[in-house]
């Protein structure tokens, strides 16, 4: 028989996750909870889910908040288009009457073929909603975020004499489809549960290093816009261009006009991009198509801004037409994918101060940066609700090594990957444990006693 040392068994007993932990601080709690978390991170990783087919993962969320005290419901999400499944997972934790907190992370991963080399790298591969099979990675960190996330819950479930009130936590699914958190509200999430006071969420970034944070006071995510465009022609042989209306050299006037947009119809204080992502028009060289096709992204901050844009690319491209002696029945046709716009994400500049000062605190003044606001998109936005009338907050955790980030700096050297990137990867341990420090620290000051 082996007998342990009475402050080998103490330590023991205080790692039990359901033992309050009333005496000691988020960071102490991070380190006990890390080796579960960072199990929990990896084996999320390894099995990737698409947007709106989060069943395992949403199963593994549901199962972990309960399992921290929450009551939860799962299924929830009415989505616009029929026959897709709700994924989304609400978890309440109640400790008595005060403030309502939402805390939220994303569980969608991407179709995208994991290239870093990791002993536990995706082999995933599955069918998307168009019924194609796709490689599927967790290119953009939810992994990261479903075990802070988990982290966060317990660390709360142990605090509970440093904080009273509702702590909302929810699983999104479809950030990447930019539909689930719409999808929720659709679903009743501000009248099934209780309406949120403040509205807490975090992303891992990959220009960033660990052990650091960043946040943005005001617009910190841009409005998205996808838009549809068909450029209609007369084809004909590419030998005799002069008995054609030649969509492919119509669009590309049009592409280059809508570039001025940002540089001569827009106040420069404002943000604009206006980017061709795709376009596809012909099938042989000698051959001059009858249409072209193509789809934009739109970002901007303002919604006179966004209205304007709108607006200018459909006058553009009816413009560079007439010009070009078009026909009235062969205009360009302008669809602005309406119902998948995301909005602007606002921080709270109140609010964002507020929590500044707190991190400081919990994670040390250098290791907080305020930092630019990028033209990304990030449904979180609808959380805080249209006319941002719920105070939120939505900040960045450093996911990079200290070396290679040094290393980027250097002139001639390759950037790091980006999110999105099959070799995106970011270091687990720090980038978990940041997280959990800087969201629970944040939830205690919202609703301490």
């Amino acid at each position: 028989m082996k007998f342990w040392p009475i402050t080998t068994l103490f330590v023991s007993l205080a790692a039990s996750p359901f033992l309050l932990a009333a005496d000691q601080t988020p960071a102490q709690l991070a380190d006990t909870e890390l080796p579960s978390l960072l199990a929990i991170y990896k084996d999320v990783h390894s099995h990737p889910e698409l947007s709106t087919q989060e069943q395992r993962t949403s199963e593994l969320v549901a199962k972990e908040l309960k399992a921290a005290g929450c009551e939860v419901t799962d299924h929830i999400g009415k989505y616009d288009e029929p026959g897709l499944t709700g994924y989304g997972v609400v978890g309440l934790m109640k400790n008595g009457d005060g403030p309502v907190v939402l805390v939220r992370t994303d569980m969608d991963a991407l179709p995208v073929e994991e290239e870093t080399g990791l002993p536990y790298a995706s082999k995933v591969v599955a069918k998307n909603n168009a019924g194609e099979e796709v490689h599927v990675m967790h290119a953009c960190g939810h992994d990261v975020h479903i075990a802070t996330f988990i982290g966060v819950a317990r660390a709360l479930a142990q605090l509970k004499d440093k904080w009273h009130g509702t702590i909302v936590f929810v699983g999104q699914p479809a950030e990447e489809a930019f539909g689930g958190a719409k999808a929720l509200l659709k679903d009743g999430l501000y009248t099934r549960f209780p309406k949120p006071n403040f509205a807490l969420g975090f992303h891992d970034n990959a220009q960033l290093e660990i052990n650091h944070i960043g946040v943005t006071s005001g617009y910190t995510y841009a409005n998205v816009d996808s838009v549809d465009v068909t450029v209609p022609g007369v084809g004909g042989h590419g030998a005799y261009p002069h008995r054609t209306k030649d969509p492919v050299v119509l669009s590309a006037q049009i592409i280059n006009a809508w570039q001025t947009i940002a540089s001569r119809e827009n106040n420069p204080l404002d943000p604009v991009v206006v980017t061709v992502g795709s376009i596809h028009g012909g099938t042989k060289h000698n051959i001059i198509p009858n249409e072209v096709k193509m789809q934009v992204t739109v970002r901007t901050y303002k919604d006179d801004v966004r209205e304007r844009v709108l607006g200018a690319i459909a006058q553009i491209a009816k413009g560079c037409a007439i010009a070009g002696g078009w026909p009235e029945d062969k205009m360009p046709q302008i669809s602005v994918r309406r119902s998948e716009f995301v909005p602007a994400t606002y921080n709270n500049p109140e609010l964002t101060k507020r929590l500044v000062d707190v991190w400081k605190t919990s994670l040390g003044e250098q290791n907080v940066e305020m930092v630019d606001p990028t033209m990304g998109g990030e449904d979180f936005a609808e959380f805080s609700l249209s006319d941002h009338s719920i105070p939120a907050v939505d900040f960045h955790v450093g996911a990079v090594a200290p070396d290679k980030m040094a290393a980027s700096k250097k002139p001639g050297a390759p950037p790091l990957p980006s999110l999105h990137s099959s070799k995106f990867a970011p270091v687990p341990e720090p980038t978990i444990k940041t997280g959990l420090i800087v969201m629970t620290s944040a939830v205690l000051d919202l609703m301490k006693k």
